[in-house]
């Protein structure tokens, strides 16, 4: 057996858990029979495997060694419980022998029991980042500023109830699927939203779960290629990913998209984002992911902020309205709206949405660069105060920070 060098153990975890986890919790599960015993045994796993390679080394097969470490934690764990001796008999007839690779239809399967809508909407993200993804509860709780044991708790209800209420492991058909896959689209959407500007940690974005947002959302558009709105999901995070190299200067200051260095853009990403985007649109089904993705495209294909085609974005805006008519949504359709119409309409716009927005910052924020625009230094101090009390990402209080005057003792 060749031995991998133990510096490289957690980045080859990684690519292992994504590319075996999901599947292995789903061939424990048609074994023993419980859901909770087979992501149980799974975790156990990542974590004896995650000590034994950093001081071991990488063995050849990470994932025919992550396996039967599941297997045998699934075993021990029902020999301990005195129960399912049934599922312990097949588990001991079943052929040891390990698949060559997961079977994408495996992993689906459990995502979308992950994303089922009898689950609590704040316990999908968790369980779909534990189960499929294969973080630890650790991770999770530190990217959604709650303790470990808070974070152990959601999950475990949240897996409770898949046992409960007999949710499948499987992929459903027809109807029930285009009904469910939306929610599940979401969830891959909103990991990479927690990626791009984290709300915990010291660090302004998160890159290990980005990548593991597009891994997630590239293993839905490549099992799905007719589901327009999965290749518009992976095609959106492209593109946002592709400025990943232009959004944090040497100090890491974040630097917004009308001063990004656009020659550092990624544009052999732009360009896979591009060529996603017109295989979704030539199944004429446009929906919000597809929308959000003509968007950035726009972004992507300006020169510079001054170029953008402000008047398609707006208009994009308007049919994304139609498919998500979020306060979010329009909250965002107000900076193209400010392009197009000026200032003043985009701040009576905004002002609209005081009521929905008032506890979120980017709405302040918004309105801080309006009145900016429209000659209120004043009032666009008090709005990016407002906004630098709501945000806990360390890059936007920098810049919030900027933003506001010096005092008089301050002052050079």
């Amino acid at each position: 057996m060749s031995i991998a060098p133990p510096a490289g153990a957690d980045a080859a975890l990684t690519a292992v858990i994504r590319d075996e986890a999901g599947a292995i919790v789903a061939r424990l599960h048609r074994l023993v029979g419980d859901f909770d015993v087979a992501e149980e045994a799974v975790q156990e796993a990542v974590v004896e495997a995650l000590r034994a390679w950093r001081t071991q080394g990488i063995p050849d097969r990470p994932g025919a060694w992550l396996q039967v470490a599941a297997r045998r934690n699934a075993m021990d764990r029902l020999r301990r419980q005195q129960r399912q001796e049934r599922a312990l008999a097949r588990m001991r007839e079943a052929a040891p022998t390990l698949s060559a690779a997961p079977d994408p239809d495996e992993r689906l399967g459990l995502l979308f029991a992950c994303c089922h809508p009898a689950l609590p909407v704040e316990s999908r993200l968790p369980l779909t980042l534990r189960a499929v993804v294969g973080l630890t509860t650790a991770q999770i709780a530190r990217a959604f500023l709650v303790s470990e044991t808070t974070m152990a708790q959601r999950i475990v209800r949240a897996k409770r109830k898949i046992v409960d209420k007999g949710i499948a492991l499987t992929m459903p058909a027809g109807p029930d699927r285009t009904a469910r896959l939306d929610d599940v689209l979401t969830v891959a959407y909103l990991m990479y939203n927690e990626a791009f500007v984290a709300t915990g940690g010291e660090s302004p974005d998160d890159r290990d779960l980005a990548d593991d947002a597009i891994w997630l959302a590239s293993l839905l558009a490549t099992s799905l290629p007719r589901e327009p709105e999965a290749l518009g999901l992976l095609a959106l995070l492209l593109f946002q990913h592709a400025r990943q190299p232009a959004r944090f200067d040497a100090a890491r200051q974040l630097v917004l998209l009308a001063n990004q260095d656009r020659s550092v853009w990624d544009r052999k990403t732009i360009d896979s984002a591009e060529q996603l985007l017109e295989r979704a649109a030539g199944m004429r089904q446009p929906g919000r992911f597809q929308l959000q993705a003509a968007i950035a495209a726009c972004h992507a294909s300006a020169s510079s902020w001054e170029e953008t085609d402000w008047l398609q974005i707006l208009a994009l805006y308007d049919l994304l309205l139609r498919h998500d008519d979020s306060a979010v949504t329009k909250l965002n359709r107000a900076v193209a709206l400010g392009r197009v119409r000026g200032a003043a309409a985009a701040l009576e716009y905004v002002d609209a949405l005081a009521d929905e927005l008032s506890t979120y910052h980017l709405f302040h924020a918004t309105r801080a660069d309006l009145l900016e625009n429209l000659g209120r230094p004043d009032d666009a101090a008090e709005a990016n105060r407002r906004a630098l009390s709501l945000t806990t990402n360390p890059a936007e209080q920098a810049l919030l920070t900027r933003r506001l005057p010096i005092s008089p003792m301050h002052q050079p």
